[in-house]
């Protein structure tokens, strides 16, 4: 069945549901790109004060928090995980990168970027 086919209400609702997934789209973008600045204020601060890139238990205590918070939304716990996964995949990368351009640039300079305490 081609779109010209499909009663013009079913149209018009699939439409509605579909701008509100892009809607929803947009959001979860701007809201990566947050963390992302956040994680990239903490791979500064571990690179300043020499600490490694990752941060197993936080990250096994986030995973398990992000299962809880999925499985109260019914989103399948194992599907967060994977996201999650994959972005800590992603800013222990950028922490890496992070650590290697401050030692490459002496390591010791001081910094006046704002500091944070939390990880991935």
């Amino acid at each position: 069945m081609s779109t010209s086919e499909i009663d013009a209400s079913v149209q018009a609702e699939l439409n509605r549901l579909r701008e509100s997934i892009d809607n929803i789209d947009a959001a979860v973008v701007h809201m990566l790109a947050e963390r992302f600045k956040a994680t990239q204020q903490v791979g500064r601060l571990k690179a300043d004060h020499k600490l490694p890139p990752a941060d197993p238990a936080r990250e096994t205590r986030q995973i398990a928090r992000l299962r809880q918070l999925a499985q109260s939304a019914n989103l399948d716990p194992a599907f967060a995980e994977k996201l999650l996964n994959f972005i800590i995949a992603e800013v222990i990368r950028h922490h890496e990168r992070i650590a290697d351009e401050a030692e490459n640039a002496g390591g010791d300079r001081p910094t006046d970027r704002p500091r944070t305490t939390s990880g991935t």
